[in-house]
């Protein structure tokens, strides 16, 4: 569930507002689809990605230049699956980073990371080359997440991944890795901001809830960041789009709080009923928690799931791409086409 508000305001009921009339932040979301490729995805605004990613690398790798990539690698063979990235970039060595925005959790979000990383390896050897020394360019992707690991600790927000070997511990191999930021383990106060990376986090997460801007936060990079999130300063379709995936996320939220009532009214239904069947005290309590827990879980999956399915419904019906709507309603998109 998409579940932050925006400027303190909480989600639309019914559909009512007109999409000028929507109550918004000073910022736009950078966590967003659309906030995200305004602020890091656009020529005139690479040197603010070039920025991120060197703080993220910390020394491992230093971005000089980028050139943006087309988003979609289809591959030279036409049978293998096609990948579709949030971004793709290529520095001035010719090693190449995807940054992947994640905001709800997706059961096979690993797996996929590893697949859009080895497309662009696979892809470095030329169709038809005759000989090759598979001197490969080094591939990065880094995946900005809205949700957790399950077996990641509270404490580690900040997971780089590299090949290494398991008798010593020595990087076996310098030229792939995959980074994951898990942004709700991140919780620092502005007070406690003592890095770069820190500072970039903060305004990750907090962008779209902030009215003025930290005294932190006042180096030149990012006040070109709050210029470029600025709510005030998108032109009249730029504006639009926000209001409409604002609108989206809100109906999201309702839609999900909706689905979690119901399976909770039911699970408790099913428990009494499953509790009452024992006939004894001791059985009553027990079959009502379990009638809770089972309840809840089959209703809420089975609720949302449908929820989900009728939210991706209605973005088509206004004409929203199915890459769109997946990443709202966190549907495969074979699931968005039989929608």
């Amino acid at each position: 569930m998409l579940s932050s508000k925006l400027n303190g305001q909480g989600p639309l009921s019914g559909h009512t507002m007109e999409m000028h009339e929507m109550p918004c932040g000073r910022f736009i979301d950078p966590l967003s689809d659309f906030g995200f490729k305004r602020i890091f995805g656009s020529e005139a605004n690479k040197d603010v990605l070039i920025d991120f990613l060197n703080v993220l690398f910390a020394g491992e790798r230093y971005v000089a230049d980028l050139t943006f990539n087309q988003n979609e690698n289809n591959g030279q063979i036409s049978i293998l699956r096609r990948a579709v990235f949030d971004l793709c970039c290529t520095g001035a060595d010719g090693e190449q980073f995807i940054i992947e925005v994640q905001r709800v959790r997706q059961e096979y979000f690993k797996d996929r990371c590893l697949y859009y990383s080895a497309s662009l390896i696979r892809d470095q050897v030329e169709a038809g080359i005759n000989n090759w020394k598979y001197d490969l360019k080094p591939v990065y992707l880094i995946g900005l997440m809205d949700f957790c690991f399950e077996d990641s600790s509270e404490d580690h927000y900040l997971h780089e991944v590299r090949l290494v070997n398991r008798s010593n511990g020595q990087l076996f191999y310098d030229k792939f890795g995959l980074t994951f930021i898990e942004m709700p383990r991140f919780v620092k106060a502005e007070s406690e901001l003592s890095t770069e990376l820190d500072r970039w986090l903060y305004l990750l997460k907090n962008l779209s809830k902030l009215d003025k801007i930290p005294a932190v936060l006042e180096e030149s990079v990012y006040d070109k960041v709050f210029r470029i999130a600025e709510v005030c300063n998108l032109n009249k379709e730029e504006k639009m789009a926000w209001d409409a995936y604002l609108k989206v996320k809100w109906d999201n939220e309702n839609s999900m709080d909706y689905a979690k009532k119901e399976a909770m009214r039911e699970g408790r239904e099913e428990g009494m009923k499953e509790g009452m069947k024992e006939g004894i005290k001791e059985g009553m309590k027990e079959g009502v928690k379990e009638g809770k827990e089972v309840g809840m879980k089959e209703g809420m999956k089975a609720g949302i799931k449908e929820t989900r399915l009728q939210v991706a419904r209605n973005m088509k019906t206004r004409g929203f791409d199915a890459e769109t709507i997946s990443e709202i309603t966190g549907l495969t998109p074979e699931e968005v086409r039989n929608a």
